[in-house]
């Protein structure tokens, strides 16, 4: 069954959010606070953790930085919600490493859309249907990408990625030394119709590339491709980049 980790400190949304995803199959826990919603996620294996911003105790970003920082659970893909939608809170909410944003108030049906899409990354509506997970390691160059632990081997090193950056580097893989335009990333990566602003693909970009580059400023593998995209140069560390 999947599982799921509802964080709010408004007790109405949380039961309509538990009424709603229950009757989709789903088991739902809850938290109203931010500790709790750390503890909980430290102590079990979630597939999601929808997880609100304004908290008693750790507000919602500092909780999703915490997770991330947690091997245990540094994968579990996370929807932030916030009543708050300049694209300067998405850019922290990303950087803080959230997989995705939703404004309040919201439709449900927008948030199973967001939901499904960030399963689909993780191989969990396999789950759903207890069909086993593809388990296709990529290999190009210096790196080999392992779907199903979200991992990058690079040079030896095992490297823990999020969903979404997880996501990025797999499209990327598929077109090795080719320049991949920001609307085919957005397509490929969300899995719907993303209008968002392409600087919320290049924050992800950035917090890859931190990961992956010895200097994340001066990248050799994930290459800037002006007034296009970018490309992946996973062959020769020693690369000149944009």
């Amino acid at each position: 069954m999947v599982n799921i980790l509802v964080v709010d400190d408004d007790p109405e949304i949380i039961d309509l959010l538990r009424l709603d995803l229950e009757l989709m199959g789903f088991h739902v826990d809850s938290a109203s606070d931010g500790l709790t919603a750390l503890k909980k996620a430290e102590a079990k294996t979630y597939d999601l953790i929808v997880l609100d911003v304004m908290m008693p105790k750790l507000d919602g970003f500092e909780v999703c930085k915490r997770i991330r920082a947690t091997r245990s659970s540094a994968s579990v893909p996370i929807v932030l919600l916030t009543a708050k939608g300049t694209i300067e809170d998405k850019i922290r909410g990303f950087n803080a490493g959230a997989d995705d944003y939703l404004v309040k108030p919201f439709e449900f049906q927008e948030l199973m859309v967001r939901m499904r899409a960030l399963f689909r990354r993780t191989g969990t509506l396999n789950k759903e249907v207890n069909t086993p997970k593809k388990d296709e390691v990529l290999s190009a160059g210096e790196m080999r990408l392992i779907p199903s632990s979200l991992e990058v081997v690079l040079k030896g090193q095992i490297i823990k990625l999020t969903p979404t950056e997880f996501e990025i580097l797999y499209c990327l893989m598929q077109h090795v030394g080719e320049a991949v335009s920001l609307a085919t990333l957005l397509q490929e990566v969300w899995g719907y119709e993303a209008d968002e602003d392409v600087r919320m693909l290049r924050v992800h970009v950035g917090g890859l590339r931190q990961k992956i580059e010895r200097d994340h400023k001066h990248p050799v593998y994930l290459q800037t491709v002006t007034n296009v995209g970018y490309r992946l140069n996973p062959f020769v560390e020693a690369a000149t980049t944009p």
